[in-house]
């Protein structure tokens, strides 16, 4: 037998050590949404932090989960389930819900890009917000949807005030917006800015990150079977 071959083996016997508890386990399955603070997966879970530490200090070891500090308050993190850690170890119950809003800073760039990605991966309506909402969509955003063959809707920018409406599953996909809002937020993606750097490359790779959590969060939703919220979702 390889070495190579004995190395794999142990780091899957490893893996599934790591998610035998069932406290980490259910660590794995809220983060499978999306990112979250430890104090807001403390809450989430009524886990004391001491004991979260611990768990996430082990599913880090493991490759499981990493951290990314905050583009909003630079002494807060978010916990994040690492690409390709699990290989599709996690699992998760399917929501219904009438239409997905994806919200940001300036909705000029990551949640129109989002909105316009789940569009093409789900039939279940979708709508982008800011808090701050800028005059236009970037044209770094722009430019990165028609590299990716992406079409993006010609609308201004708009304040999640008045878009969201009650069953919306909410999605920041911002860490500054993720902070402001004092509403519940359903699902977090920390998604760097790439309107900071300005470059191609940053707003390709925002895109592709999106992409990612978009296919990964798709499947796990579902339209209500109630046609009538679907008809307000659609036409909202």
């Amino acid at each position: 037998m390889s070495t190579e071959r004995v190395s794999e083996r142990r780091r899957r016997a490893a893996l599934h050590a790591a998610l035998a508890d069932p406290a980490r386990l259910q660590i794995v399955d809220t983060l499978s949404l999306g990112d979250a603070a430890p104090s807001e997966l403390a809450e989430a879970l009524g886990m004391p932090s001491n004991l979260l530490a611990h768990h996430l200090k082990v599913l880090e070891r493991e490759g499981v989960v990493g951290r990314t500090r905050s583009e909003g308050d630079k002494r807060r993190s978010y916990v994040r389930l690492v690409p390709g850690g699990l290989d599709d170890l996690a699992a998760g119950e399917v929501r219904a819900v009438p239409r997905v809003l994806f919200v940001c800073t300036a909705n000029s760039a990551r949640s129109h890009l989002a909105a316009a990605l789940w569009l093409q991966a789900s039939e279940i309506p979708a709508d982008s917000a800011g808090t701050h909402p800028a005059e236009a969509i970037a044209p770094g955003a722009v430019e990165s949807a028609r590299r990716h063959d992406l079409n993006l809707p010609e609308v201004r920018p708009q304040h999640v005030d008045r878009v969201r409406t009650e069953g919306d599953l909410l999605v920041t996909v911002c860490d500054r917006a993720h902070e402001e809002l004092t509403f519940p937020v359903d699902v977090h993606w920390s998604i760097p800015d790439p309107i900071l750097a300005g470059t191609p490359e940053a707003f390709d790779h925002a895109l592709e990150e999106l992409d990612r959590r978009v296919g990964n969060l798709a499947p796990r939703l579902s339209l209500p079977v109630n046609p009538t919220d679907v008809a307000a979702a659609a036409t909202r």
